[in-house]
């Protein structure tokens, strides 16, 4: 009975330790996109003579940003 028990609390402990790293992992990988791979995205497209295609990108992204921020 004190096996069972134990086994119950654990799977709870460490199920709720399973969902704190999977939104600490899901922000940190937002993170990552958002400041890292978006912006090394746009400058490619720049960089290779996309700029009609980089620029409308940037502006939809920028309008986005102001309206859905949280002041």
């Amino acid at each position: 009975m004190i096996t069972f028990l134990f086994c119950m609390l654990m799977l709870a402990v460490f199920g709720k330790l399973a969902v704190f790293a999977f939104r600490a992992a899901w922000g940190i990988t937002k993170i990552i996109v958002c400041f890292v791979f978006a912006p090394l995205f746009l400058i490619i497209l720049l960089i290779s003579g996309l700029v009609y295609i980089a620029f409308p990108i940037l502006i939809i992204v920028g309008i986005v940003g102001l309206v859905s921020s949280r002041a």
